[in-house]
């Protein structure tokens, strides 16, 4: 992995939260096989390969789809399994609120995750969406009952807080 101590000190914080969260992480060489370089989700959890890493902040967003999936469905996902899901256009579009509601819960900057070359050149247009509470993402963790609503966005959250952290 070529990033420097900043966000190696970012990528850390990343884990040691998924980990706390019960997401969990592993490292482990797994080759050309993965959609991002350097992540892996199998069986539930992301696997790691510092060799191949290009985005660290990637992981917030590969953990995000582990979270909002039901937890029946949790222990059994991998990278096949998400694009065969019935419901995988909404799951993904909830991971990527997620993440950045991750991204506000630990303090860092959304671009860590939001980079330029992610999100089909949309970073910037996600990052303004979330920070308006206009995503259509955060209204489907709130309609999960992983967010709050906007009730609390109207009193002055930025965002709306997450309640939990992974789905029922």
């Amino acid at each position: 992995m070529k990033c420097n101590e900043e966000e190696m000190a970012v990528f850390k914080k990343c884990i040691a939260f998924l980990n706390d969260i019960g997401v969990q992480t592993s490292f482990r060489s797994i080759g050309d096989d993965s959609f991002l370089p350097g992540f892996l989700i199998e069986n539930g959890m992301v696997v790691i390969d510092m060799d191949l890493l290009q985005y660290p902040g990637d992981i917030l967003h590969e953990a995000g789809h582990i979270a909002v999936v039901p937890f029946a469905d949790r222990s059994r996902l991998n990278e096949k399994a998400i694009i065969k899901r019935r419901d995988r256009e909404a799951e993904e579009v909830m991971a990527i609120a997620w993440s950045y509601a991750a991204c506000i819960h630990l303090m860092i900057d959304p671009s860590f995750v939001f980079h330029e070359d992610g999100y089909r050149g949309g970073s910037n247009s996600i990052m303004d969406s979330c920070s308006r509470n206009e995503y259509m993402g955060m209204f489907m963790l709130q309609s999960l009952g992983m967010a709050t609503d906007n009730k609390e966005a109207a009193r002055g959250a930025s965002t709306p807080r997450m309640i939990k952290w992974l789905r029922e």
